[in-house]
């Protein structure tokens, strides 16, 4: 690292150890006056800044006690655990020393998105700096024994994590799984006009799929209407243990890929600190003067251009300042810089000698007083509004409640179960048009290019589809100010909903059923952060993350076995049953009612699965309100001889559209054939209902579940995933011997409807079958209507394989006929 000759002699780190093991310490350099926009005393701040931030950087990846070094460091001083990862921290805080810079000359309303993974160190230390530490810790003073604890927490059990993690104030988005900051930082930055987000994103992060796509989410920015964020690629060279592409390939190369995404690529390149603050400081200027121009220009001209929005390639070393050799390794600049430089500096005296003076070559005499408190110089650079305490990065202080219509409303008219057919999509799709309507500038609804094949097209006639693109002369619904984001990615639509929800905003995100375990990784993350902001007391709860799965495995006949897999129930109800809500409503007045309550609700990922094809119309909608609210229940209408105070026969439970349909229809079978056989009909619209209330809010008491389940009675579950999850659920209760579930077997080819059942035995014929099977007392007697079953199954496939369609007696099955076909 290019280093200035300006170095008082008594300051000056000499070189420890010698040979090819030798270890050499920072040396510390001074300012020089290197030409650009920042003044003298602007440019002395502004490094005085990034020197703090980066001291209580190593800090906190090192220390235990001792933080301004006032006796020498010693080996009960260095924790025993280095956890930390130094390699980022400088990049990250020279950024946020200059956005501060900006903040407080232009009076900016700004969050920080620090991309780049386990790179909490560099935030901490800035929030701690601007006494955002303080506010929402007391315990951790800007004094001496509050850094001490800053220190001391960090990656340290019981302490704080070493990502910016809920726990970091000012913080939306934590580099856990890498790949999504450019996202949250746009998602962000939707319908908040005001809001200037500053989005590091790592070097090698950015090799990511969900980082190569997100450059494209400035196509749904609009000048007039957003906020503004300005990337920043932090181009440091290097992964753990590898080069980064960005940093291999030509810079023209680089600037042309950025310029082919549709930005204007400023670069800010160097090792000397003076010279690199002021091209950051003159590459920020001109960012924000060019974003200020096109504001202006959306706004008070009309104009509707798609601008070329500004980013800037920040290149410097790996681990900038660290020792630049470590036991006669290359550390500084190179991948070794990644996680901690010194990892023997517990138990090796050399390196904790390096250390002291690694510290030291920051000149922390000069940055904090005998008290221990930021000197004046860093107070000054405080901005009014720190990026560390914006009401925008927790997002629950802004979050307000969405008007949102009666759903009852918008409810179809149920005289007779199973009498009418709707799509229940197309019924919810009624309803999210106004809500869309009556709430412009807090409610988004998300679509990789399936709004209208979900059947949500009526939310067009509210809104167009955001678009600030070219419009061809074909083209549908398109407009600059729509409030559907439609994009044939599902990591955008993810990502930009999860920074707007963050950001105290409210939307869904409809997707078809199978393809949403696109995004398995990314809700993993979210629901991390859900959780673990619970266990933060300044954190509010922010809205719900909502999910609409349409076009779901069931349905999906006519695409085949590519497009069938409803197993994302099973990744959702692994995370913390504090956070995750499934639901499953079995027709459109039941979907009204649940997507009523997920818009309602905060701090939830709420899964709901439903048809967008014609089925039955089951309940009304007060009916739907009931059975909703209770999450499931007896349908007394649809039993036989199920009369309270007496036990069922048989218990038929259901969840999902087609196995409600199906269980249904098997009931009038038994109905009709075995009138005397007591038959229990549950249908479940809330999963979460099957477990124990020991483990999920939702969850029943065991006494409730016998109660509906019964004790000790067959029950034959029909449900729409893979069926181990209702054991795995359920696996505790009493009754659980007795259950028997059918569901999705990963049997799926291009077929009709009836047969995608048949083939993983969901059907009704078979669902008889299974009662015969368990009911003890029907095992001989009902030996006829067995083999009846069985030939049924033969004659509709057999059908199907000849017309190409399924069976009339099933296709046009209405509530309550028997429907068995005719052998032939």
């Amino acid at each position: 690292m290019t280093r200035t000759s300006d170095i008082d002699d008594d300051t000056a780190a000499d070189n420890v150890g010698g040979g090819d093991g030798e270890t050499i310490a920072p040396r510390p350099y001074r300012l020089t006056h290197a030409p650009g926009p920042l003044s003298w005393d602007e440019l002395v701040a502004v490094d005085a800044w990034w020197r703090a931030a980066n001291y209580l950087g190593v800090g906190q990846i090192y220390l235990m006690r001792n933080p301004l070094l006032r006796e020498p460091l010693a080996a009960e001083d260095i924790k025993p655990r280095l956890l930390g990862h130094f390699g980022t921290v400088p990049g990250l805080n020279l950024v946020w020393a200059h956005a501060n810079r900006v903040i407080r000359s232009r009076g900016l309303n700004a969050v920080y998105v620090a991309g780049p993974g386990h790179g909490g160190p560099g935030p901490n230390a800035c929030a701690w700096l601007e006494d955002a530490y303080t506010e929402l810790y007391p315990d951790i003073a800007r004094d001496a024994d509050g850094m001490g604890r800053l220190f001391h927490q960090f990656s340290f059990p019981g302490g704080v994590p070493s990502h910016c993690a809920p726990e970091t104030p000012g913080s939306f988005h934590e580099g856990g799984e890498l790949g999504y900051s450019l996202l949250h930082a746009y998602g962000a930055a939707l319908d908040n006009p005001d809001l200037t987000v500053f989005c590091v994103i790592g070097d090698g992060e950015a090799e990511t799929g969900p980082l190569a796509a997100s450059w494209h989410a400035n196509k749904f920015l609009n000048a007039g209407r957003d906020g503004a964020v300005v990337p920043i690629l932090a181009l440091n060279e290097y992964k753990i243990a590898n080069p980064t592409i960005f940093a291999r390939i030509p810079r023209g190369e680089l600037v042309e890929l950025m310029r082919g995404y549709g930005y204007e690529p400023l670069i800010v390149s160097g090792e000397d600190p003076s010279a690199v603050h002021q091209e950051l400081a003159a590459a920020m200027d001109a960012c924000l003067d060019r974003i200020a121009r096109f504001q202006r220009a959306a706004r008070a001209d009309g104009d509707t251009t798609r601008p070329r929005w500004p980013m800037i390639v920040l290149h410097t070393p790996k681990g900038w300042t660290c020792p630049p050799v470590v036991d006669g390794e290359r550390v500084e600049g190179t991948f070794r810089a990644h996680q901690v430089p010194l990892p023997a500096a517990r138990t090796d005296a050399q390196h904790r000698r390096v250390l002291e003076q690694w510290l030291r070559s920051y000149r922390p005499e000069e940055l904090f007083d005998e008290n221990g408190s930021p000197v004046p110089l860093l107070r000054e650079q405080v901005p009014d509004l720190p990026m560390s305490l914006n009401p925008v990065a927790n997002g629950g202080l802004l979050t307000r409640a969405l008007d949102l219509p009666d759903w009852r409303t918008y409810g179809v008219d149920v005289d007779t179960p199973g009498a009418s057919t709707h799509e229940p999509t197309r019924v919810l799709g009624s309803w999210l048009r106004d809500v869309t309507a009556l709430n412009p500038h807090n409610f988004l609804t998300f679509a990789p290019d399936e709004l209208a094949s979900n059947r949500l097209q009526d939310i067009l006639e509210a809104t167009g589809r955001d678009w600030q693109a070219e419009v061809g002369p074909w083209d549908v619904a398109l407009s600059p100010t729509g409030r559907a984001v439609e994009v044939l990615s599902e990591n955008i639509c993810q990502g930009l909903l999860e920074g707007y929800l963050l950001t105290g905003r409210h939307g869904v995100f409809t997707c078809y059923e199978a393809f949403i375990h696109i995004v398995d990784a990314m809700f993993n993350q979210h629901a991390k952060w859900l959780a673990a902001s619970l266990a933060v007391p300044w954190r509010r709860r922010i809205p719900s993350l909502n999910y609409l799965l349409s076009s779901h495995v069931w349905r999906q006949d006519h695409n085949g076995f590519t497009h069938q897999d409803p197993g994302f129930l099973d990744v959702v109800v692994n995370k913390n049953p504090e956070i995750v809500r499934v639901y499953l409503p079995p027709d459109a007045n039941t979907l009204l009612s649940t997507y009523d309550h997920c818009l309602r609700s905060l701090h939830y990922a709420n899964v709901v699965v439903a048809g967008k094809q014609p089925g039955p119309d089951w309940l009304s909608a007060e009916e739907a309100a009931v059975h909703c609210a209770r999450g499931l229940g007896i349908w007394q209408w649809a039993g036989h001889n199920d009369d309270l105070g007496t036990t069922p026969d048989v218990v038929l439970g259901c969840a999902g559209d087609v196995p409600t349909l199906e269980t249904l229809a098997a009931a009038a079978i038994l109905r009709a054939r075995l009138p005397e056989l007591r038959v229990r009909v549950v249908n479940v619209v809330d999963l979460m209902r099957l477990l124990p209330v020991e483990e999920h809010p939702h969850g029943l008491s065991d006494a409730d579940f016998d109660t509906l389940f019964t004790r000790d009675r067959p029950v034959i579950f029909a449900f729409h995933g893979y069926p181990w999850l209702v054991h795995r659920l359920s696996y505790r209760r009493t009754n659980h011997a007795n259950l028997h579930v059918r569901g999705y077997k990963e049997k799926g080819t291009t077929t009709t409807p009836f047969d995608m059942v048949m083939l993983n035995d969901l059907d009704r014929f078979h669902l008889v079958i299974d009662v015969i099977d368990r009911v003890p007392t029907l095992r001989e007697r009902a030996a006829g209507l067995r083999a009846d079953m069985v030939d049924a199954r033969l004659t509709a496939r057999r059908w199907t394989r000849e017309h190409g369609e399924d069976i009339p007696v099933v296709a046009n099955w209405v509530w309550p006929e028997a429907g068995i076909p005719t052998v032939r």
